[in-house]
């Protein structure tokens, strides 16, 4: 890398499926974009973000941060604090940011911190997931489509985008839009580095929203958006995903492919534009891989809402030049909340005390670590260290039930402790031969309870 200051790309997808990434051998993924990602850079694969849905993840990568720390533990609490984001810190250091794409935490009213121009970036265009069940339609973003859509256009997700501090409509394909607003500010002449932040809505349910050329391309048959005339939506809502959906893991693979190409073409204009050495390039999703979206998880128990593995750890890929070594696989224990602490560091930034997050450079470069992990959503939670993970759930609570219902997922029952370097599945519960290790995990977990402001542990 020959800039004192690089450039940083992060792409950020939504509810990707660990095992879903065409180098693994996953029968009809395509995603060669990302494999070459992961040819020129590290993947860590034990890599996990802060929670199991989209809303509390997103702040903690956000703000670098455990969203805990000022509640945001699910979707009805979702917030980003007042702490200072990695775009504000990077702007302080004299970069230009930019943010496209889906943002789903805090605020959504104009003037609001939840939105990119309140929390540190200089140009933004975005979907505001929260006004729309945590989605954005892929087709269509426009008054006309809200007002022909009537009581369903919230549930359909169709109001228009923002630019900047403005709204803005738009009728087209809505991965390929972010990635075109991404590109015309990359392409940018300026003297300074930049930071992107990409955040795309695939793979979020509905993938069925495909245009007309790419589902025909793919014998692929049009499914249609709830409506009222459709009946009431939870009923809907049950044909419209895993199990019932028909095609519906061909939708989804669809959507994969798309954004995948899409990743690839920002690759290749960084290489056209002479910056690809002196740009980090980092790709992860919010959270595990959905069940009613079709996604897969490989063999990691769990998904999107669950604190199993399937919930929680994530493709995770890092292109640093000079630093990430090509076509290396990291088993160091990471998070989303390191990227905060590695992107404040790489642009020269003094390290800030109040991140939670460390420095990637640390398992890039083979130091030893010594580290804990922990989540809380309320009515569940986790916490791992080493190779060892003790998690809890509340399974008579009514999200619990929710989960079940929406996502048709068993969230757990209770206490169990697993060893994920044997049983990374986490089949077999192995607390009661490990009685005191269960015990200073629990004090490792209400330690942090009590440094972050949360009452229990349960």
């Amino acid at each position: 890398m020959t800039g004192a200051r690089p450039n940083i790309l992060l792409v950020v997808s939504d509810d990707h499926g660990y095992a879903d990434r065409s180098a693994l051998g996953t029968p009809g993924v395509s995603t060669p974009a990302l494999d070459r990602l992961a040819a020129e850079g590290t993947t860590f694969s034990d890599a996990y973000v802060t929670a199991p849905i989209c809303s509390p993840s997103r702040a903690g990568i956000i703000t670098g941060r455990y969203q805990q720390r000022w509640g945001a533990t699910w979707f009805d609490s979702s917030d980003i604090g007042a702490s200072p984001t990695i775009a504000e810190r990077l702007r302080e250091a004299g970069y230009a940011t930019g943010y496209f794409g889906k943002v789903h935490y805090g605020g959504e009213g104009a003037g609001d911190r939840g939105t990119p121009p309140e929390h540190g970036f200089d140009e933004s265009f975005y979907g505001l997931a929260g006004q729309s069940m945590g989605r954005l339609h892929y087709l269509h973003h426009s008054d006309a489509a809200v007002a022909e859509l009537g009581e369903a256009a919230e549930a359909m997700a169709v109001q228009p985008f923002w630019s900047g501090k403005e709204p803005l409509e738009f009728e087209g394909f809505t991965t390929d839009e972010i990635a075109d607003r991404a590109l015309e500010f990359i392409e940018q002449p300026r003297d300074d580095p930049f930071f992107a932040m990409v955040a795309f809505n695939a793979v979020h349910n509905f993938c069925w929203q495909l245009p007309e050329e790419e589902l025909s391309a793919r014998g692929l048959p049009a499914f249609d958006d709830w409506h009222p005339g459709a009946g009431e939506y939870l009923d809907w809502y049950d044909g419209a995903i895993s199990p019932a959906l028909p095609d519906g893991r061909g939708y989804y693979l669809a959507q994969l492919e798309l954004m995948d190409r899409q990743i690839g073409r920002m690759l290749d204009r960084l290489d056209e534009l002479g910056v690809a050495d002196d740009t980090i390039v980092v790709y992860l999703t919010d959270n595990g891989g959905s069940r009613c979206n079709f996604g897969d998880n490989g063999d990691l128990r769990g998904t999107k809402y669950t604190l199993w593995e399937g919930g929680i750890r994530v493709p995770f890929i890092v292109r640093w030049p000079g630093i990430a070594g090509a076509e290396r696989t990291n088993p160091a224990l990471v998070s989303s909340l390191d990227l905060a602490a590695t992107f404040e560091a790489a642009a020269g930034l003094p390290p800030d005390p109040r991140l939670d997050g460390q420095d990637l450079r640390i398992p890039l470069t083979g130091a030893a670590q010594n580290r804990t992990l922990h989540w809380h959503s309320g009515w569940q939670w986790a916490v791992r260290h080493d190779r060892w993970k003790l998690s809890w759930c509340d399974a008579a609570s009514p999200t619990a039930g929710y989960v079940r219902a929406v996502e048709h997922s068993e969230p757990g029952d209770g206490l169990m402790l697993c060893d994920l370097e044997i049983d990374p599945g986490e089949r077999v519960d192995v607390a009661e031969q490990n009685p005191e290790l269960v015990e200073r995990l629990l004090a490792l977990q209400a330690r942090w309870c009590t440094e972050i402001g949360l009452d229990d542990r349960s």
